[in-house]
């Protein structure tokens, strides 16, 4: 097997694999330790002297020169400066883990020509960045971990835009506990920061934008993941790499470690949180208080919900382009959530399963036979089960579900409700502006008949639930407002013949009597 690429930042993470072998701290170990961690790489890497290991005490320093090893690579394709040798202290544990610690700092700069022959310099700059852990050998992976960065740079320039950032620091901290169940799966949960927040993004064609940020805070977890398993297919995948097509054996082994992975997690979610964005243009500036992402993976193999989200508090904006009296039309707040409900990943992976990876003609017709699995009886149901706007003369708040078909974009159906608080002060609002843009004397009238069907929750909000069922049929609060769409003609209608006579044959002749 030999690796066409290896990233710097993927090689350190896999070449740790099989390197906890509870080795002697002499120089005996620490060659076997060498051995071990160029076991994965191409022979010509393995032998530039990229990894060295020393005994240093109670442990080992293994030395990483990313000099070396880029020294293999096309330099009329890549050029790197500045790159300097890092350490890694690798301590064997009782335990059969490994403490890993290191404090590197990383500054450098170069040009990368891409498949256009146009170059982009780059410099990327790390002050310090500090680091501990427990790396399980068994799951090649990081059993707990904390990570801090300060004063991080970048810069990439080429002859289309130039991007700047920077960030004032980082931390991250990695946690694992056994699934319950005792089935060798893993919880993994991280959580951590970058602050100070600056970049500047500039181009030929449009002015600098400039992005700032207090920080960015997330949290990620993972629950039940078969990490021995995914280690397997990861190195299924690398022993693989340059081989065009597997052989019948080799595509009956991957289906052994993937069907051994299923399902890949119980559950999995991630928020992320931008805190005091600022967004500055020649066109004017505008930010939030807060601006958020989320989304999470969660149910049985049967009947899994994805979910998706979008928040943002205290939104500003302040530019000639919209004009002062349409600023109080400008959501202040806004948080929108949607789902899509009871995917079927267990019968996905049953169909997955039946594909012949050794054979590329019906693999693509295979993997879209299980996508269709997903769907129970190919319904896709789509929820929405928040969506909140709030400005100064608005507050609208909806909840919803469209049902539809993987096979067909016509057979759909809508359930839906729309509630607004002060609807007087909003149509009030519009009416007031329509005095200076006529084209808005449309929605005021609009909003008038809305208002007509509208029906008042105890709280004092107005109400509309909607239906659209799947004969294009239309109702608001119970009132039929539209009927079903009328039935399309056959095709021997269309063309004008009788419903019994068929194209291209003459009219049977009728005798006079």
């Amino acid at each position: 097997m030999r690796l066409k690429l290896v990233t710097t930042t993927s090689l350190v993470a896999l070449s740790l694999f099989g390197a906890a072998q509870g080795a002697e701290i002499n120089q005996d170990g620490a060659n076997k330790l060498r051995d071990s961690l160029t076991g994965i790489l191409p022979e010509d890497f393995a032998k530039s002297g990229f990894v060295t290991v020393n005994p240093a005490g109670t442990r080992y320093e293994v030395i990483y020169d990313f000099a070396k090893l880029l020294s293999k690579v096309d330099t009329t394709k890549y050029v790197v400066n500045g790159l300097t040798p890092w350490s890694v202290f690798a301590t064997p544990l009782d335990s059969g883990l490994w403490n890993l610690e290191g404090n590197n700092s990383f500054n450098i700069s170069g040009n990368v020509k891409g498949p256009d022959d146009k170059n982009t310099d780059f410099t990327y700059s790390i002050a310090s960045m500090v680091y501990n852990g427990v790396f399980d050998p068994a799951i090649a992976y990081l059993r707990s971990g904390d990570f801090k960065a300060s004063d991080i740079h970048l810069t990439s320039k080429s002859e289309a835009d130039q991007v700047d950032a920077s960030f004032a620091g980082m931390n991250y901290r990695l946690d694992s506990t056994d699934s319950a169940g005792g089935n060798g799966r893993l919880d993994f949960k991280g959580s951590g920061a970058f602050t100070a927040l600056s970049e500047t993004v500039t181009s030929a064609q449009t002015p600098p934008v400039t992005i700032k940020a207090d920080s960015i805070d997330f949290n990620a977890a993972v629950a039940g993941l078969p990490a021995k398993e995914i280690r397997d297919i990861v190195f299924f995948v690398l022993d693989h790499a340059d081989e065009k097509e597997l052989s019948k054996e080799d595509g009956e082994k991957l289906k052994s470690v993937l069907k051994a992975s299923f399902p890949l997690f119980s559950s999995a979610n991630e928020t992320i949180t931008v805190n005091n964005l600022a967004v500055g243009t020649v066109a004017g500036s505008g930010g939030a208080k807060a601006f958020g992402y989320n989304f999470s993976v969660d149910g049985p193999s049967d009947a899994v919900r994805f979910a998706f989200g979008m928040n943002a508090e205290e939104v500003t904006l302040d530019s000639p382009v919209v004009p002062a009296s349409y600023h109080a039309f400008l959501p202040k707040s806004i948080d929108m959530q949607i789902a899509v409900p009871d995917m079927d990943f267990a019968a996905f992976g049953d169909e997955f399963m039946k594909i012949d990876f050794s054979s590329g003609n019906n693999s693509e017709e295979s993997g879209k036979l299980a996508a269709e699995k997903l769907f129970h009886d190919g319904v896709v149901v789509v929820d929405l089960p928040k969506f909140t706007a709030v400005s100064d003369v608005y507050d609208i708040d909806v909840t919803g579900k469209l049902q539809g078909r993987v096979d067909t974009q016509k057979d759909y159906s809508l359930q839906a409700s729309v509630l607004a608080r002060d609807l007087d002060k909003s149509i009030a609002a519009i009416q007031e502006l329509a005095k200076s843009d006529p084209n808005l004397q449309q929605v005021s009238f609009g909003m008038m008949m809305a208002k007509g069907f509208a029906k008042t929750d105890p709280d004092g909000r107005s109400r509309w639930d909607i239906s659209v069922a799947g004969d294009g049929s239309v109702a608001i609060n119970g009132q039929q407002i539209k009927g079903p769409d009328a039935e399309e003609p056959d095709q021997d209608q269309d063309q004008g013949l009788e419903p019994d006579q068929e194209q291209g044959q003459e009219p049977e002749q009728v005798q006079p009597q």
